[in-house]
């Protein structure tokens, strides 16, 4: 925590548009009015000075006026009130309270006197920082680490921090500290989302609660030969009692209580949670209740408990169940089996009435619910519908079905409402009597199925998407045969028309449409995830430096482009080309959602931990280390339903015309196939973030360096060669295409339509071929086929691949040592030939 610096919002505010008046002004006044009136006198006696005088006397009974006015306007006060940031401000440095108040950062803004008291001051006078204060001790150093956690989360959370003990040279005090988010109108902009930090001392407190621990305690040390159990635990579930009956039973070492033992240790969480409600109940009222305490060895054992809450505490007896039933006491023992299950059951469980009304619910149905009031007497059909709509007829439906005894009611699901999400539960009832019988007449189930129904959505939509992907890949496949052709038979049309022909500006336009038509459809090969790939080990804060200037020519004057990189950012394996394809797409994408309006583009760029990403593991992301880049805009924002579809391909909200749908498709299918995620939130009206994250890359020599900048153009180089080429295309128009484009630079090129065709072809020829062009996908043998049967016969032939695929999509049909090249569809004329002479160069 850095000095503190009180922001303006948080100082005295003064009223800049009334005129205050303290005492010497006042007194100032009467003397300036006094002297004016003497000198009227004077004037007045004299004849002469008659006219002056009287004018004098009618300009001070002007001013005099206005002065009244003044005063009843209050314009004019003779004393300054207090602003409302005074008040506030009095009543932050009157609270017992400690407060103090940090930016998004962690910068203090703010600490009030008690802050300053209770963390003291270091050498220059300045509030010591938490971390000074409480880090010094293990328990303190976690404690403020979940603390800091949760103000990054902006949510509320607290904890109890001891310092000195028995080590230490003062006595040990003890202290509670907050963190809970704050909004202060105009701050959000200045300084980010604000934490107040609350700092209490609750040592007497904690004293007056260890005395009356005590003193019950000290009334059950009599109580150790009894053949019963006893504990006594705070209301923060710390057991600070055993007896020796109870120890001995669950194989409890000595030094349980000394060394922190709570209530989750003997029971479920579920369990712990309902004895702990306990203390807020009835005093001095005991509870039976059966569950199932667990053993030192992790054993169940079967327990009666006696329950009483007093003044904050719970006295308990544990009565050992399995020895109350050997003695002939266990007339109840069906009752007792049902108890043990309805407490311990990690799902909830409510007992209704005829009147739709709770008679008794274990722990964990209170939690489903996120409700303290799912307890006995609570309304069924309010407490699950919570409104109106559809979940509240399936409630009523589900529970009119139960009181008139029918069995097989649907389950149905509803939707409970946190803080910052949502949860689905779904909810079983049964009859449990006759119709008219009295009593319990129906129970419930709760069950979380929020995780269920997010993964459901999600392999829903991945199914979807794959199917789309298919299909997109397929059709983009066959469109690339039919592309090549168009761009190869341009290339030959522009070797024999010079640029004053009359067709040389048509067949330009050819080619350029083409050309346009092939980025179409490599956008659907990149959402389909099979396009061609050519990774590099990369060092992002590099690529969005080099990419900036671009970017910045993208977004216009009305948008504002922040970089904010990471230190020491960990290294990515991705293609460059692609990985730039991705930013520019997203950030066309956001400079149409600030338009015509502007905006700020940010694009952040940090580490993201294996621990962290545990988090993001409901998002589908798969445990790891990650590098994090965060594109975020203060565009219009989307809805729900928007962000649903964002990634679909052909789906745009732009107006007809104005987008092909396939950005963000494509940005998804370059994310996924470069192995990261993409994850959008979005709000409407604020925003919208899209947050890609790629695997880290460990080095593994020193030759895998981070690429350096993209690698300028070649310049146009010679391509014509000599050689016999085999060429085997199952497309006549691609094959007559590339025969031309080979025989034009110089080659000798044999052609074929398959793979046996091929093989005869070889044969005819005494296998005397220098290259083999060949495509992947052919009726009766395909490429890699054809590949093994000619290594066969010469084990140094080289070959070329040609298809529309990448070549990820066949190479596992191939030895892992086999050579090859590869070569993309569609191609031109020079991209063909230079592919071929650069092979036969090898």
């Amino acid at each position: 925590m850095s000095k503190t610096e009180p922001p303006q919002a948080l100082g005295a505010a003064r009223d800049a548009k009334a005129v205050m008046l303290g005492g010497g002004a006042f007194q100032a006044m009467l003397a300036l009015v006094g002297a004016g009136g003497v000198a009227v006198l004077a004037l007045m006696s004299s004849k002469a000075a008659e006219p002056l005088g009287l004018t004098l006397l009618a300009v001070l009974a002007s001013i005099g006026v206005f002065f009244l006015f003044g005063l009843a306007a209050q314009h004019i006060r003779f004393f300054q009130p207090s602003s409302a940031a005074d008040v506030l401000q009095a009543m932050v440095e009157a609270s017992d309270t400690g407060l103090q108040i940090t930016d998004e950062s962690g910068r203090v803004l703010h600490v009030n006197r008690a802050f300053r008291e209770l963390v003291g001051s270091n050498d220059l006078g300045e509030p010591n920082t938490l971390e000074a204060v409480f880090a010094g001790e293990t328990e303190g150093a976690e404690a403020l680490f979940r603390l800091t956690r949760a103000s990054e989360r902006g949510e509320q959370h607290s904890e109890n921090l001891v310092l000195g003990g028995e080590n230490a040279r003062t006595p040990p005090r003890c202290f509670r500290l907050a963190v809970k988010p704050i909004e202060v109108p105009g701050a959000a902009t200045e300084w980010g989302r604000l934490t107040l930090w609350q700092l209490a001392d609750v040592t007497e407190e904690r004293v007056r609660e260890a005395q009356a621990l005590a003193a019950v305690e000290a009334r059950l040390w009599h109580y150790d030969e009894l053949p019963i159990g006893l504990l006594v635990a705070g209301g923060d579930g710390r057991i600070s009692y055993v007896n020796d009956r109870l120890a001995e039973w669950l194989d409890l070492a000595p030094d349980a209580c000394a060394r922190g033992f709570n209530l989750s240790d003997l029971v479920s969480d579920d369990g712990a949670a309902l004895l702990a409600s306990l203390t807020s109940g009835p005093q001095d009222e005991a509870r039976r209740i059966d569950l199932d305490l667990i053993s030192d060895d992790g054993r169940r054992w079967p327990a009666t408990l006696l329950v009483v809450a007093r003044g904050g505490a719970l006295i308990i007896a544990v009565l050992e169940r399995a020895e109350e039933e050997r003695s002939g006491r266990a007339a109840r023992s069906a009752e007792v089996r049902f108890s043990r299950f309805f407490q311990s059951a990690p799902f909830g469980i409510a007992m209704v009435d005829s009147n739709g009304r709770i008679v008794s619910a274990n722990a964990a149905f209170a939690r489903l619910l996120l409700d303290g009031a799912a307890q006995r007497g609570a309304n069924v059909i309010e407490l699950l519908a919570r409104g109106a709509g559809d979940i509240r007829k399936n409630v009523e439906r589900a529970l009119a079905a139960a009181l008139e005894g029918k069995a097989n009611i649907p389950p149905f699901d509803i939707e409970v409402e946190a803080k910052d999400r949502v949860f689905t539960r779904q909810v079983y009832m049964t009859s449990l009597v006759r119709p008219g019988a009295a009593g319990e007449a129906a129970i419930l189930y709760v069950i979380d199925v929020t995780d269920q129904k997010a993964l459901e959505l999600k392999v829903a939509q991945g199914q979807k998407m794959e199917a789309v992907g298919t299909l997109a890949g397929g059709i983009a496949h066959d469109f690339n045969n039919v592309l090549t052709a168009i761009i190869g038979f341009s290339d030959l049309l522009l070797q024999t028309h010079k640029p004053a022909d009359p067709a040389f500006k048509n067949i330009v336009s050819i080619k350029s449409s083409a050309n346009r038509a092939a980025g179409l459809v490599s956008q659907l090969l990149a959402f389909s995830r099979r396009q061609t790939l050519q990774p590099k080990v990369l060092q992002l804060g590099d690529v969005l430096t080099d990419l900036s200037v671009l970017l910045n020519r993208l977004l216009g004057e009305k948008i504002e482009l922040k970089i904010v990189s990471g230190r020491d950012l960990w290294l990515v394996k991705a293609d460059r080309t692609q990985l730039e394809q991705v930013m520019i797409n997203l950030a066309v994408n956001a400079r149409d959602a600030m338009l015509p309006k502007g905006g700020r583009l940010t694009i952040r760029t940090r580490n993201v931990a294996e621990r962290e990403s545990q988090k993001l593991e409901g998002e589908g992301v798969t445990r790891g280390e990650y590098v994090l880049i965060e594109v975020e805009d203060t565009g219009a924002g989307m809805t729900a339903e928007v962000m649903a579809k964002v990634f679909e391909p052909f789906f745009t909200t732009k107006a007809v015309g104005k987008g092909t749908g396939l950005g963000l498709a494509t940005v998804y299918g370059i994310v996924k196939q470069t192995g990261g995620y993409i994850i959008p939130a979005s709000v409407p009206g604020e925003g919208t973030t899209f947050r890609v994250y790629l695997p880290r890359h460990l080095a593994e020599g020193d030759d895998d360096v981070p690429d350096a900048k993209p690698h300028k153009p070649e310049p146009p180089r010679d391509l014509t060669g000599t050689g016999r080429v085999l060429l085997v295309e199952d497309e006549e128009a691609v094959r007559r295409f590339a025969v031309q484009a080979l025989r034009s630079k110089g080659y000798d090129v044999l052609e074929a339509s398959d793979g046996i065709e091929a093989l005869e072809v070889m044969k005819a020829n005494a296998n005397r071929v220098d290259i083999v062009v060949s495509d992947v996908i052919m009726p009766e043998m395909d490429g890699p086929t054809l590949l093994k049967e000619l290594r066969k016969i010469n084990p140094k032939l080289k070959f070329i691949f040609v298809s529309g695929y990448p070549d990820e999509a066949f190479k596992n049909n191939l030895d892992p040592d086999s050579e090859y090249a590869f070569l993309p569809k569609p191609y031109s004329l020079a991209q063909i030939a230079a592919a071929v002479k650069e092979q036969l160069g090898r």
